[in-house]
């Protein structure tokens, strides 16, 4: 029953007797031919596709090149300055006890990476700060605490503090490691 009604409205809405209406084409009230109605629905679905697509690509050209532009910078950043090294003396420390019989040392054998030879002359005058702050440090350290990667990654983030700390306002960029043992 309720298909009959919906066909009785979909045919009111058709005026085949329409004496402009040439060809025998259904036409919707007002004069437009039916499939002009589907066009203007398929030119809008167009239109908004289009504009997705526009600001689609708009955005992913847009961080493409902000992204190319930030890596260049980054490599004539990288090879414009070369890094200067500069090697600390090699320090040998005992490790805190645990309450176990035999002592155990570290030995550290460790470079420092600056920004700049500058910079490398400026350390140069404070590195008995420098070896205090690893030796006070060191000290306290346990052999558990140096145990696998983090333990040296942990290592070398604090060491790097350190020294920033000891020659502030500079800073270095960072602290590699030449030599490790524990004995």
């Amino acid at each position: 029953m309720a298909l009959k009604p919906k066909k009785a409205a979909v045919e009111s809405d058709l005026d085949d007797e329409d004496p402009e209406n040439e060809g025998g084409e259904a036409v919707v009230k007002g004069g437009k031919p039916a499939w002009a109605l589907e066009l203007k629905l398929s030119l809008k679905t167009i239109l908004i596709a289009a504009a997705v697509l526009l600001i689609c690509g708009g955005g992913g050209a847009a961080a493409y090149l902000y992204y190319a532009a930030g890596k260049d910078a980054k490599q004539t950043a990288l090879a414009g300055k070369p890094a200067v090294f500069v090697d600390l003396p090699e320090i040998l420390v005992n490790l805190a006890n645990a309450g176990g019989d035999r002592t155990q040392y570290l030995k550290v054998k460790v470079v420092l990476e600056v920004p700049d030879q500058a910079l490398a002359q400026q350390i140069q005058p404070v590195m008995p700060r420098v070896t205090d702050a690893f030796q006070t440090y060191l000290r306290e350290l346990r052999p558990t605490d140096l145990d696998g990667s983090a333990g040296l990654y942990r290592l070398k983030e604090e060491l790097t503090r350190r020294v920033n700390i000891a020659i502030a306002p500079s800073h270095i960029n960072a602290i590699l490691f030449k030599e490790i043992v524990v004995q």
